[in-house]
């Protein structure tokens, strides 16, 4: 079959089962056939047109809703269904967390093979709108178009967009009008910006052929009400300084506004100069009477609220009294090392990225703390058993990796390390339970929560207390 011919297959009547894999939902036809759908609620009754077909399973799309789940509710954003993200808005809340829970389960046990003692409840968020203190949008100069739209009938101007991307499409960007992901002034500096370029005819970026001048924006927030602009140029431009002082006074709230020239074929900004252009150089979290500078490239948890969570379980199942060694592997800007280090004797925080490992410095000086030493270098390099002789044997390792997990070297060392007790918290649990397989040789799991840090997605964030056999 041609990869681009269509499946001429609709499926009536299909009754939504449950919720699964990657936010999708799942129901059988009469023969079994495993259908995944997106944007269904279990209870939905639906027509669905069939888009891919595996050996195993097919995946549709809803071509008529037949008769709405009572647990349906009505999508609160305008972009639902478009937007690749907030897919679980027609999901009751308390089914998401259910639904996470499952997927916790499924990683560990089903799939990972693992004894566990069972999943805690998920640890909701308090706030499942406007949660989240940092978002990034793109330009272009060839929007996404709606359905209902004409696009031979579309000015140059009315093609221009400043959103999120779509989907898996690099070049395609779906222009925002409102997004309840971050609170204001987000909307507005982000309509602001947008309403700006075009009355000036800034070219929007070409995202296929890397051209135009104006390339993407991140805004970030903190919960004591800081807020840090970083507009993104593809080239220098005189055209720059004028937007940004226009950007400034019309938002008088943006207390850091940085600028960048990146002429990369990708968004990056990690290895760009971040230039302030007004204000302070950094916003700063509160958590639990500690400060953390949050710059520029900074990385912290995007929900402000949850990662206080997430670090108190942490806390909670390192079981610290006050005289341990604890290594916190992928510390970012120290964060859990310094929200633990009360409880510890001394943390080693270990982190890939140079300019994230300054920042844990400058906080630690800036809180007073003494007990904390921070090492930067990719991990497997740098966690060595000649590095764990020099700083001394842990008693304790939280580790924190991205969502492809821990490499096997840093496994295997933190096995001839052997702490007492390992907390593995996770963005990802399929690379957890992998990684967990793999300590399992010495270590059991003895609890497990889930906290969710993204409402109304699939994503969930896991920690694994494990302890020494």
């Amino acid at each position: 079959m041609s990869r681009n011919k269509r499946i001429d297959i609709v499926l009536e009547g299909l009754l939504v089962e449950s919720v699964a894999a990657e936010g999708k939902a799942i129901a059988h036809t009469d023969d079994g056939m495993v259908v995944f759908i997106e944007f269904a609620v279990p209870g939905d009754i639906v027509d669905v047109r069939v888009i891919k077909k595996k050996k195993n399973y097919w995946e549709g799309r809803i071509q008529r809703m037949v008769k709405p789940s009572p647990d349906r509710l009505e999508p609160f954003c305008p972009h639902f269904g478009v937007c690749g993200g907030c897919k679980w808005q027609v999901l009751p809340y308390r089914l998401q967390l259910e639904a996470k829970r499952q997927q916790v389960y499924d990683q560990l046990v089903r799939i990972g093979h693992l004894e566990i003692p069972g999943v805690e409840p998920v640890i909701g968020s308090e706030s499942i709108e406007y949660y989240r203190n940092k978002l990034e949008f793109s330009f272009s100069d060839k929007r996404w178009i709606m359905a209902s739209e004409d696009p031979d009938s579309l000015s140059a101007e009315e093609r221009l967009g400043l959103g999120f991307h779509v989907g898996k499409f690099f070049d395609k960007v779906l222009d925002i009008k409102d997004c309840h992901l971050q609170a204001e002034p987000s909307n507005a500096i982000r309509l602001f910006v947008k309403d700006y370029a075009v009355r000036h005819s800034l070219p929007f970026y070409n995202l296929r052929e890397n051209h135009g001048l104006m390339r993407n924006m991140f805004i970030r927030t903190t919960i004591t009400g800081a807020v840090m602009l970083i507009m993104c140029f593809a080239e220098q431009s005189p055209a720059i300084f004028p937007m940004l002082d226009a950007i400034a006074e019309a938002f008088p709230q943006i207390t850091s506004l940085y600028y960048v020239i990146n002429s990369k074929l990708n968004d990056s900004i990690s290895d760009q100069e971040c230039l302030l252009y007004k204000g302070d150089d950094a916003i700063y979290e509160q958590m639990e009477g500690l400060s953390f500078r949050i710059g520029p490239k900074s990385f912290y948890q995007t929900n402000s609220a949850q990662a206080y969570r997430l670090y108190s379980v942490a806390r909670e199942f390192a079981s610290l009294s006050g005289n341990e060694t604890v290594y916190d592997l992928y510390t970012g800007t120290g964060t859990i090392a310094q929200f633990v280090s009360r409880k510890a004797a001394k943390v080693i925080g270990i982190e890939y990225v140079p300019e994230a490992i300054e920042d844990a410095r400058v906080n630690a000086r800036s809180n007073g703390i003494s007990n904390c030493e921070f090492f930067a270098g990719d991990m497997k390099d740098v966690l060595t058993d000649a590095f764990i002789a020099g700083h001394g044997a842990p008693d304790v390792m939280i580790v924190d990796p991205p969502r492809a997990g821990m490499h096997p070297d840093v496994v295997q060392t933190i096995l001839r390390s052997s702490p007492r007790r390992i907390v593995y918290v996770s963005c990802n649990p399929a690379s957890q339970a992998r990684d967990c397989a793999l300590l399992s040789e010495k270590y059991k799991i003895t609890r497990v929560q889930p906290v969710d840090m993204f409402p109304h997605t699939q994503h969930v964030e896991n920690v694994c207390a494990l302890e020494l056999i």
